[in-house]
């Protein structure tokens, strides 16, 4: 089955280098509208997929999911918030937007929020997690993190709908994740028929942060998600 990873804002597949998930699809986030990137996704994706988003990529996974259940084997969303954005979240998106046309880069971005995606610790005492942070931002570029920002704008609430979602779910928080907290992914949880909570040690990157464990749970999943469909199966 294949295993597809969406991850965040300004981030890139160096979000999961050190998780052990080697041969995953990783498709980028670069259409403007929430619709547009769940229309791309499909048409790019194969039949039957495990899906796994981080941040916006989870929201994206969540629509896509909501939109197609049929083509997703197992859903799982990693820091992240199911609920419609607020006015201030609007406000700070169009500000970057605003910055982007001033000409400020991507990476300078994202270094004005770096304690809140790694925390105060790592910040302080992770530099290799600081540049890498850094340099997902100078990969993403301008013209794509322009985008996203558009992408976030698009958003609704997706947790009223949750309920009407039956794939099997694993949601992952971060116990410091200051962007996503804990209770986001308790609100997800509870409203979906078919989902369990795993909460690691790490903030809002949490699969660059702590990838041996996301990347041991989340194999770990996987295999119950095939030994399930086997024993379906053989029913």
């Amino acid at each position: 089955m294949s295993l597809v990873l969406l991850a965040g804002m300004n981030c890139t597949a160096d979000l999961w280098a050190d998780a052990g998930l080697d041969g995953a699809v990783q498709p980028v986030l670069d259409r403007p509208t929430i619709a547009q990137q769940v229309e791309a996704l499909l048409a790019e994706l194969p039949e039957r997929f495990v899906l796994v988003g981080h941040s916006l990529g989870a929201i994206v996974a969540m629509s896509l999911a909501l939109a197609a259940p049929d083509r997703v084997a197992g859903l799982c969303l990693v820091s992240t918030n199911a609920k419609a954005p607020t006015t201030g979240q609007r406000t700070a998106w169009q500000e970057w937007l605003d910055l982007l046309d001033g000409g400020t880069d991507a990476r300078e971005l994202q270094r004005s929020i770096l304690p809140a995606l790694l925390g105060e610790d790592a910040v302080r005492e992770r530099p290799d997690l600081v540049e890498r942070t850094l340099a997902m931002g100078d990969a993403t570029g301008e013209v794509r993190l322009r985008a996203q920002l558009q992408l976030q704008l698009s958003r609704g609430d997706l947790l009223a709908r949750l309920p009407g979602l039956s794939v099997p779910t694993l949601v992952v928080s971060g116990l410091d994740d200051a962007i996503t907290p804990p209770h986001f992914h308790t609100e997800i949880v509870t409203r979906m028929p078919d989902a369990r909570l795993v909460t690691l040690d790490a903030g809002h990157l949490l699969p660059l942060e702590r990838p041996q464990a996301f990347g041991s749970l989340l194999r770990s999943w996987q295999t119950q998600l095939a030994d399930a469909a086997a024993g379906a199966g053989r029913r």
